[in-house]
């Protein structure tokens, strides 16, 4: 899709629908970032609106519709569960605002699809969670590859073992039912990460366990409460990319020892730890041949956190630039992710027909905080 620069001026409007617990993390970014202008925040629960409004200063809340059809609102921040995301963004489109979407895009490839072709017809810009990527670990990692300082990348490790949600989260029961599970929730992290420096995915393999058919609330005002598993709560998975590079992944709820944040991609003359893609900065470590310790990395560039992604988006829409966290790029890591499930169930390889667009990198003097619109 091509794109005009934006008839306005100034700071971009923003409304932000969804006021749970992750929509602090954007708040704390979204309403300092000066080149946005947070107008609206929205939820199903009003009160839930108001209090995380006047909590951040906000001069409006309300329903869902306020948002919708607030004339000084281009982009809407879309927080709402999972399951709603598509419906949201869906009603966004058909009220002509850009919208932003917490992870995941959609829960199967027809829904995603079908945003897509929306959003494109009306002209409008999808972002998509995580943006990450954008932060200073991964951009910094980034830039060392496209440097030539591992050689030719060959080939990607990465690892997410937990025991399981279930022992802290006081109402854990989603995150183990469909469009959820320890690859739903933490793969696209994981798989961003890789896209972003071997490009698509061409081909999937995958084998999958659940090590118990319902698992126990550990805390909070239901513990003790069982619940049903419905979904692999252990997938290893390997990727085959279009440059022929291959990666292999673990996403576990299985695990008694916690290993998370691990991203390795090995070139011909060297191998990169990346820092966790949950996160927006860390250092690198780089291991050269024959070397007993690696070198350490410091990541260069912004790291302000979730909320990055909208803010590019913004300045794009009013430069008429492409945005980087695209929702084509947000559809191939769910396509990935359900060729992945696909094929814990038939046993074979998944072809994976999507493609993800290449996102420009992010300077490292791109400065979040100062006015530029």
């Amino acid at each position: 899709m091509s794109f005009s620069p934006s008839t306005r001026k100034g700071p971009v409007g923003v409304a932000v629908i969804g006021a749970g617990n992750i929509s602090k993390q954007y708040l704390d970014n979204l309403t300092v970032f000066p080149d946005l202008k947070v107008l609206v925040i929205a939820d199903l629960f009003v009160e839930a609106a108001e209090a995380r409004a006047k909590e951040y200063g906000i001069a409006e809340w309300g329903t869902p519709e306020l948002a919708l059809n607030h004339p000084d609102v281009e982009i809407i921040v879309n927080l709402t569960i999972p399951a709603a995301h598509v419906e949201v963004a869906t009603a966004a489109v058909k009220a002509g605002k850009h919208v932003w979407t917490e992870k995941p895009f959609s829960l199967d490839r027809e829904s995603g699809l079908g945003l897509l072709k929306a959003a494109d017809a009306a002209g409008i810009r999808l972002g998509t969670a995580p943006d990450t990527f954008l932060g200073a670990g991964l951009q910094t990692a980034r830039r060392l590859i496209e440097r030539g300082d591992i050689g030719t990348p060959l080939t990607g490790m990465t690892t997410f073992q937990t025991p399981g949600p279930e022992s802290w989260h006081p109402n854990p029961a989603f995150l183990f039912q469909h469009g959820a599970g320890p690859l739903f929730d933490m793969g696209p992290y994981y798989l961003t990460a890789l896209i972003q420096t071997f490009g698509s995915v061409r081909k999937v393999a995958a084998v999958g366990s659940s090590a118990k058919a319902t698992r126990i609330i550990g805390s909070g005002p239901k513990a003790g409460e069982e619940f049903a598993v419905e979904i692999p709560t252990h997938v290893s998975a390997m990727a085959q990319f279009e440059g022929g590079q291959s990666s292999h992944s673990v996403f576990s709820f299985e695990s008694p020892r916690l290993r998370m944040g691990f991203v390795e991609i090995t070139g011909s003359e060297a191998t990169l730890s990346l820092p966790d893609p949950n996160y927006f900065d860390g250092d690198l470590k780089l291991w050269r041949p024959g070397a007993e310790e690696p070198e350490i990395i410091p990541a260069t560039g912004p790291s302000n956190g979730r909320g990055m992604g909208v803010l590019d988006m913004a300045r794009a829409l009013r430069a008429g630039e492409p945005h980087r966290a695209t929702g084509d790029l947000a559809y191939h890591v769910l396509d990935t992710m359900v060729s992945i499930a696909e094929s814990v169930e038939s046993g074979s390889f998944v072809d994976v027909t999507s493609n993800a667009p290449a996102s420009a990198a992010i300077p490292e003097d791109w400065a979040p905080e100062t006015a530029t619109l």
